[in-house]
């Protein structure tokens, strides 16, 4: 007699940083659980690799700081290797004419150096700092809810009755400010606040970063605010680095998840969701993958870009015409070019003439000196595809964790904007690659002379890159544009934000659910629970 095969509660789609948290939770509490993932490693685009000879780095994903506290608490991930090292370092921002920006962690030291370009500005940053932070905490419960459009039940009423008493407690002038940073461009909100360029173009590129769009749409002063929710160490809006590359935060989700009784399946790409019965009886019922494998679940739970899931692993015919449209309409652009450098020493930067060091340069490294920098960025990609002058935000992780690089040896992370995913003229960015990876790092030399000299390898992330190695739709680390018409209620779509989709037993557990991108595991955390409760859990 033919053995049955075994039947999951829930097979997970993609072993992402979100798909790992879910299964996590999941296996927590009894269920069993499949997660399959298309490559030979976990992690999706939070992995560390060897890159070179000798130097390690993260590959797409690079510094820490979204990633939940309650996540870190609940998997405890310390226990399966995680370790974040604090980078006290803030941002270091070159300039043009020779000097430069220091965000010191320290509000105190970040109030002078802002006040060296401009007088008033000191003050006006000590007032925006305590602003951003205090928004931030205020909104940051909102984030580990989904939202809700009408309340199905008492649960929900009484879930919805708990958010709005957490706005009620932000006040009516936190609640005004609130709705300005929703709906304004990130250029307004800052000129409202300062004079100087060099403060404007710091926090200007914190509402552009993976949002291919100028500093002046509407809608950009949010990334500003959702790059500020998380913390390290306590300190809302610092960023840290985890030890070993991000590599080391999903495999402690990883080996989490396993130790809970998950099963983690490598190589194992899927051709399609089993769908069973039409109509509104339709369900999800597990995966067939591309090797002709079936695993048979009660639920699946989908880490993958939104068009991904409902567009090429089932048939759209079947989903509501709305929802289908909505999904075909799903816009995924966010202008990113990576490239890890393996460095033979430190580079020297030529606005560090007074003997300061790596004391300055264990944060992040900005090159945005000016709003109109930022939008002559974003002008340039829109018409030729990228910018000659492009905006970089580099980190040297190896000042601060020596498992990266040989001895007095470097790596260093480029993350580069704005890089439009579809150039003209029917190119491909495989055609213009080490061409714009060449240009990149030349114009670099401005503010770090001799840096070509210094690289001895070298890995080149485009688009293209992005899109065929982790499934990033577009070039796209956020899985959707986090525009105004795509987050919060309307992620992915109005009436699908609690993760359930219109097709029964299939859920959305990845960045193109609420609240988002960023390594925060936010939308597998409540992913799950919404497959717990549906479990009777």
């Amino acid at each position: 007699m033919a053995k049955r095969a075994r039947t999951y509660d829930v097979v997970v789609i993609g072993a992402g940083h979100n798909g790992l948290v879910c299964a996590g939770y999941l296996a927590r509490h009894g269920l069993k659980v499949m997660v399959v993932e298309r490559r030979s490693v976990v992690g999706g685009a939070a992995i560390t690799e060897e890159f070179h000879p000798g130097f390690r780095n993260s590959v797409a994903s690079y510094v820490v700081s979204l990633l939940d506290r309650r996540i870190i608490a609940d998997l405890q991930l310390p226990r399966f290797g995680l370790e974040i090292i604090d980078r006290p370092a803030g941002t270091f921002l070159p300039q043009p004419d020779g000097r430069y920006l220091h965000l010191s962690r320290d509000r105190a030291v970040a109030k002078t150096e802002v006040a060296k370009f401009h007088e008033a500005d000191g003050d006006a940053y000590e007032a925006f700092d305590t602003e951003i932070t205090a928004l931030a905490e205020a909104v940051r419960p909102l984030l580990r809810e989904p939202p809700l459009s009408v309340p199905s039940g008492i649960s929900d009423t009484l879930r919805a009755l708990g958010l709005t008493k957490q706005l009620r407690k932000m006040g009516i002038t936190h609640q005004s400010k609130l709705a300005e940073l929703m709906t304004m461009s990130v250029g307004d909100y800052l000129d409202r606040w300062f004079e100087g360029d060099a403060v404007k173009g710091a926090f200007g590129f914190e509402g552009i970063i993976g949002n291919l769009a100028s500093p002046y749409h509407p809608g950009t002063a949010y990334v500003l605010l959702h790059h500020a929710f998380g913390e390290t160490e306590g300190r809302t809006g610092a960023w840290g680095h985890a030890k070993g590359g991000m590599g080391a935060i999903t495999e402690a989700m990883a080996r989490s998840a396993e130790t809970r009784g998950a099963v983690i399946v490598t190589e194992a790409p899927v051709r399609e969701i089993i769908i069973q019965g039409t109509g509104d009886a339709a369900r999800a019922a597990g995966v067939v993958l591309e090797d002709g494998r079936t695993i048979h679940a009660k639920r699946v739970a989908g880490n993958l870009n939104p068009k991904l899931l409902f567009l090429d692993l089932m048939d759209p015919a079947i989903l509501p015409p709305d929802f289908r449209k909505r999904i075909e309409g799903w816009r995924c652009r966010s202008g990113t070019f990576r490239m890890n450098l393996a460095l033979s020493r430190l580079p020297r930067f030529a606005c560090l003439r007074d003997g300061g060091g790596p004391e300055l340069l264990n944060g992040t490294i900005d090159i945005a000196p000016s709003l109109g920098y930022l939008d002559r960025a974003y002008d340039a990609a829109k018409t030729g595809g990228w910018s000659p002058e492009p905006i970089v935000s580099m980190c040297i992780p190896s000042l601060i964790d020596d498992t990266l690089a040989p001895q007095g040896a470097h790596v260093m992370s480029l993350f580069c904007q704005h890089f439009h995913p579809t150039l003209a003229d029917g190119r491909s960015w495989d055609n213009v690659k080490y061409e714009v990876a060449d240009a990149i790092l030349r114009g670099l030399e401005a503010y770090m002379p001799g840096l070509r000299q210094l690289v001895v390898g070298r890995q080149i992330l485009t688009p293209l890159d992005l899109e065929r190695d982790f499934g990033l739709v577009g070039g796209d680390i956020f899985h959707g544009a986090m525009h105004l018409d795509q987050i919060y209620a309307m992620r992915p779509a109005l009436g699908y934000a609690d993760h359930r989709m219109p097709v029964k037993g299939l859920y959305l557990c990845g960045a193109g659910a609420h609240p988002g991108g960023g390594v925060s595991g936010l939308p597998g955390r409540n992913a799950a629970r919404a497959i717990l409760k549906d479990a009777g859990r």
